[in-house]
């Protein structure tokens, strides 16, 4: 089989997840996205409504990204006064699923990269949020360590 890209209609994808742990904080499953040809990991957040991506790694992933500001305040991650931009990711992989023109929000996520650093876990891009899970009809199986997407 090649490694090309299959069309999302084709079949069931399955993206291996990669679960750390926090410590006396539970668990975070992760797992690998391609954006504008880089790899990156993110955690996949069910409670998340929106898929959200670290703003400074975007831009420093490609620096042409365009950000349009948004006029609501991101709620979660600790604050409900945090600034957020969007952007459309005109190339984002999910394993071997392409998505094209999807919106994700772009916020400061420094903290959580900051927390990840000092429990030696490596840095996320963001995380997959609600919204990709819904439009792709995520089922999550921990036991295999799987998250499968289907169009």
């Amino acid at each position: 089989m090649t490694n090309k890209t299959i069309p999302a209609a084709a079949k069931k994808f399955s993206i291996p997840l990669q679960i750390i742990d926090l410590h006396e904080d539970g668990f975070h499953p992760l797992l690998n996205v391609k954006v504008f040809g880089k790899r990156f990991k993110v955690v996949l957040d069910t409670g998340a409504s929106k898929t959200a991506f670290d703003k400074t790694m975007l831009l420093e992933a490609f620096a042409d990204a365009v950000l349009n500001i948004s006029d609501r305040l991101s709620t979660g991650l600790g604050t409900n006064t945090m600034e957020s931009s969007t952007a459309i990711i005109s190339d984002l992989h999910v394993g071997r699923l392409l998505i094209d023109e999807f919106e994700v929000a772009v916020l400061d996520l420094s903290t959580i990269n900051h927390a990840y650093r000092q429990l030696g876990h490596p840095e996320v891009l963001g995380v997959i949020g609600g919204d990709l899970l819904m439009k792709y009809k995520a089922v999550i199986d921990y036991g295999k360590g799987k998250m499968y997407l289907r169009k």
